[in-house]
């Protein structure tokens, strides 16, 4: 009797071990974007601005990321994100730029090879509370 309820732990520890181990999604390595709210996009011309608004400064390159995936049309796009309060009338709390190229017009717009981004947080930037 003992030697069948070690051979079934042993058992259930491999199964449990395999199934941990068995899925693996390619999302899995990017974090998931916090909220954001597309304020601005322009939808033609050969270079494309995009603004974002955001509540804090958590996760600004997953933010990024996720708009970037979603920007496909042949064109250079340059992504501004921007703290939701903080700004003026004259002057936007920018925490971060970015870019994006797509297609030969979107790499000669952007300086980037066809289908590469750029990304840079402004050094200091915070969202006031």
């Amino acid at each position: 009797m003992k030697r069948t309820a070690a051979a079934l732990l042993a058992a259930v520890a491999a199964l449990a071990s395999l199934t941990a181990c068995s899925s693996s999604d390619s999302n899995d390595d990017k974090p998931a974007a916090p909220p954001y709210k597309i304020t601005k996009q322009d939808a033609s011309g050969n270079q494309r601005q995009v603004t974002v608004e955001v509540t804090s400064t958590k996760d600004l390159r997953a933010v990024f990321d996720d708009v970037a995936d979603k920007l496909t049309d042949d064109a250079g796009y340059f992504v501004e994100i921007n703290c939701a309060t903080g700004g003026t009338a004259k002057a936007d709390n920018r925490l971060a730029n970015g870019k994006k190229a797509v297609g030969n017009i979107g790499a000669a717009a952007t300086g980037l090879d066809d289908g590469k981004t750029q990304f840079e947080e402004q050094p200091g930037a915070k969202c006031p509370a």
